[in-house]
Formats: structure tokens, C-alpha cells, sequence
């Protein structure tokens, strides 16, 4: 596993939710990281974490490598990935999500 991989790995196993986005929650840079945290923030996610790929390129490309996902936002739960924005807001949609962001 490349140095980028484990720092990834050890930011989705040492946090009970993550957000991989673009920005931050203050200041999301994208449509589809802004609706991921209006997501999580109407499951009320307090403990979350996020990680600004645009602050570092290897962390923005080696995020895709490690889940096989080509798109960012993504989301991870208690070390599993979930998924992106679209997938995200399918889930809280059909009242997934808010139980899994609650138990984490």
C-alpha cells in the first residue's frame, strides 16, 4: 500500500464519518460537496470529518484509487465506504442514511 493509501486508510478507519470533498463544509467548492453536506447535516452528523482533496493532489487522485470510485464527494461510515452525493441523497431519500450517520 502506497504512503497516500495508508494515509487514506488510517483517516477512514480513525474517524466514524468522512467526507472526501472538494472545499470545505464552511466552503464547499463544488454543487455536489455543498448537497453532500446539506445531507449530512440534516442527518445531524456531528462527528464528521472532512478532507479538502484540492489541498493535495495525491489525496485527490489516490481517494478515487482506493474505493475504485471515479467522482468526488465520497462518503465513508465507521471505515465503509458509502458513496457519492447522488447516492447519498438516495439514501437519505429513502431514510437510510439518517440511522447509519446516527449508530456511527
Amino acid at each position: 500500500m502506497s504512503d497516500v493509501q495508508q494515509r487514506i486508510d488510517q483517516l477512514v478507519k480513525n474517524h466514524k464519518v468522512v467526507l472526501f470533498m472538494k472545499g470545505t463544509a464552511q466552503f464547499p467548492m463544488c454543487g455536489f460537496s455543498g448537497r453532500a453536506i446539506q445531507i449530512l447535516k440534516a442527518c445531524g452528523a456531528g462527528d464528521l470529518t472532512t478532507v479538502n482533496v484540492l489541498e493535495d493532489d495525491a489525496i485527490r487522485q489516490g481517494i478515487k484509487d482506493y474505493a475504485n470510485w471515479p467522482t468526488i464527494p465520497q462518503l465513508y461510515v465507521n471505515g465503509e465506504f458509502v458513496g457519492g452525493s447522488d447516492i447519498m441523497m438516495e439514501m437519505y431519500q429513502s431514510g437510510e442514511l439518517q440511522p447509519m450517520i446516527e449508530a456511527a
